[in-house]
């Protein structure tokens, strides 16, 4: 972890679907759980507090050394172990030391951190200047220097897949011939003046979340975890996902659905010819169980290990 961070990182606010989380993964004494995206610490802390050894990935430093903080007494039990790398690579690391490794519970919250918002200096925000940065893992190479090396029909690409921008091609036009950026705040007002125009939020908001996207990877991580995660659980064990727009709930929806068998061939009886090692649990909306303002696009998905 970088320790030129500042001490004073302002990184708790309150988890989404924080109940619901809780009831579905059914925590108790003595279970192993993974918490592939510690944040704030507000799910690990629920989750410990239930008695729980918790395993927990995250990587960004600025989240791991507040959290850290929260969750200071966890650590020095032994209950809770912090490991700071991409939520993808959990399955690798974990197996390293323990080939047989399995967890009653594994969380997955997908959602960026109101930190990495409210925060200039992390560069996610339209609204308070900061570096054009918006990477999640301060070792990765920031937005500034992946613009300097990409193409039009590259970031095109980028715009319509990851933000649905109808106008991709006048954005990404404007956002290469601007190159060097000096903040967030020009580059959003640039990519204001040529966006579609949309109806409550600002004109770049489609355009920084396929940047944030692009960036961070968030997609190339979230298959592999779809891939990796449920071979982790143990017999009984369940796997939920928070889920924030639709690119991430679709391809929940469609791995847990495969793992679950939903649409493989049966016999005449409607028995299915191979029995599915899964079973889907529950699918819970924010909008409908959490007043929190973040939670109003978020989705829980949760499978179980038959």
């Amino acid at each position: 972890m970088d320790d030129t961070l500042p001490a004073d990182l302002p990184f708790h606010h309150t988890p989404v679907l924080l109940a619901d989380v809780v009831e579905l993964l059914r925590p108790r004494e003595g279970a192993r759980f993974l918490d592939c995206t510690l944040g704030g610490g507000g799910h690990a802390a629920a989750l410990l507090a239930e008695g729980v050894e918790l395993d927990a990935f995250d990587r960004d430093a600025y989240a791991i050394r507040a959290a850290s903080r929260r969750l200071a007494p966890f650590l020095e039990r032994g209950s809770l172990r912090v490991h700071h790398a991409p939520f993808a690579d959990a399955a690798r690391i974990l197996t390293q030391s323990d080939a047989t490794v399995r967890f009653d519970g594994i969380l997955v919250d997908l959602g960026i951190s109101s930190h990495h918002v409210d925060q200039a200096a992390r560069g996610f925000s339209f609204q308070a200047d900061g570096p054009v940065s918006m990477v999640m893992d301060e070792r990765d190479a920031p937005l500034s220097e992946r613009l300097l090396t990409t193409d039009e029909p590259e970031l095109v690409r980028i715009l319509r897949e990851y933000g649905d921008e109808p106008n991709a091609r006048r954005v990404a036009q404007t956002i290469l011939f601007g190159r060097p950026w000096a903040g967030t705040r020009a580059l959003a007002e640039a990519i204001a003046g040529v966006a579609a125009k949309t109806r409550g939020t600002h004109r770049a908001t489609r355009s920084f979340q396929a940047l944030r996207i692009w960036v961070n990877d968030e997609l190339g991580q979230l298959e592999t975890a779809l891939l990796e995660l449920p071979r982790l659980l143990a017999p009984g064990g369940r796997l939920a996902f928070i889920s924030f727009h639709s690119l991430e709930d679709r391809r929940v929806k469609q791995a847990f659905a495969a793992l679950a068998g939903v649409g493989a061939p049966t016999d005449l009886y409607g028995h299915p010819l191979t029995p599915p090692a899964f079973r889907l649990v529950d699918r819970r909306k924010g909008e409908d169980r959490d007043p929190n303002p973040r939670a109003r696009s978020a989705r829980l998905r949760v499978i179980e290990r038959l």
